[in-house]
């Protein structure tokens, strides 16, 4: 079984102002003359750590971390205005100009697959590749599945706490009662609905328990950028058309990828990721039988590492940059 390379520094930080409000934190590590590949964190809101550096062999890759607007390191932090899918889109356009990078491959789970496909989708002819885990196409039914009925038949017990946040009469709504609470002036009121909000996620991410992940989701600077921006993005339909991703997918024709998705993975279900490949023939589906949705699974670790190897194998030819 593959595992995390070692843990690496940066050789390189940037803070990329992309509007009047907006500055990312941006890093790279590696080799600067590797393959330039981009990991899209998830939430979105969850920003980057130096743990999502070690899925790529440092002396083929040049590793670019960025946090999205908002999220990590990122000013303002838990920022909404301006935040939207378009405004990201661009956002990972300006990197790849700031960097001086051609193309590059693109490694995001969750809303990182998200944000990784509606990127590719607008400029697939700067994407060489995408490694995808935990697919999350934003649908309708895929928000309900996990903020209102589905996921809770599952973690009846871990969704009492979800529900205690919000008043019984509120229930039949729980992505604008939370949104109320995150864009509130009340800071007690905005900061309970923030842990509850991301320690439920942070719960469910998991096939077996893993106190690990709840820990890092339940920190406060994690949980309200978490909370506030994913709650501002569910509400607004992710700022995209309905099935916007399925509906575009022609645009992805020609670009390798990898989809790796845990069969039991009750934050975004299988069928994100089934459907996406039906309708993304350069694509390969690796469903990991013993796992659920997070990064830290061993099975999902191991099948990350093999993809981003087989990518490097596909895109690196004896220290040449093919494509």
């Amino acid at each position: 079984m593959q595992v995390l390379f070692p843990d690496i520094r940066t050789y390189s930080e940037h803070h990329l102002k992309v509007d009047e409000l907006h500055t990312l934190y941006i890093e790279e590590s590696g080799n600067p003359e590797g393959i330039p590949v981009l990991f899209v964190h998830g939430g979105p809101g969850a920003g980057c750590s130096k743990y999502d550096r070690r899925f790529f062999d440092p002396d083929r890759y040049r590793i670019i971390l960025f946090d999205q607007r908002g999220a990590g390191r990122s000013t303002p932090h838990a920022e909404l205005e301006g935040n939207t899918t378009e405004n990201l889109v661009k956002d990972i356009e300006a990197i790849r100009l700031h960097l001086g990078v051609d193309k590059w491959v693109l490694f995001g789970g969750s809303w990182g697959s998200t944000l990784s496909l509606v990127y590719a989708e607008t400029h697939p002819d700067k994407v060489m590749g995408m490694i995808l885990r935990g697919i999350f196409l934003c649908r309708e039914k895929d928000l309900q599945w996990f903020y209102q009925s589905g996921a809770d038949r599952i973690f009846p017990d871990y969704w009492k706490d979800y529900c205690a946040a919000i008043p019984a009469e509120e229930h039949n709504d729980f992505i604008k009662a939370y949104y109320k609470r995150l864009t509130s002036t009340n800071e007690l009121a905005k900061m309970a609905a923030a842990k509850a909000w991301s320690i439920w996620e942070g719960r469910c991410a998991t096939l077996r328990p893993n106190p690990d992940v709840v820990h890092i989701f339940s920190d406060p600077h994690m949980a309200l950028s978490l909370a506030r921006i994913e709650a501002h993005y569910f509400i607004n339909n992710a700022f995209m058309e309905p099935d916007q991703i399925i509906k575009n997918a022609a645009r992805l024709a020609g670009i390798p990828g990898f989809i790796i998705h845990g069969r039991y993975d009750m934050v975004c279900p299988l069928d994100n990721a089934t459907d996406l490949h039906e309708v993304w023939p350069d694509s390969e589906l690796h469903i990991i039988r013993d796992a659920g949705h997070s990064s830290h699974e061993p099975s999902i670790v191991d099948a990350l590492v093999k993809a981003t190897n087989e990518m490097a194998k596909m895109l690196w030819d004896d220290g040449d940059l093919q494509g």
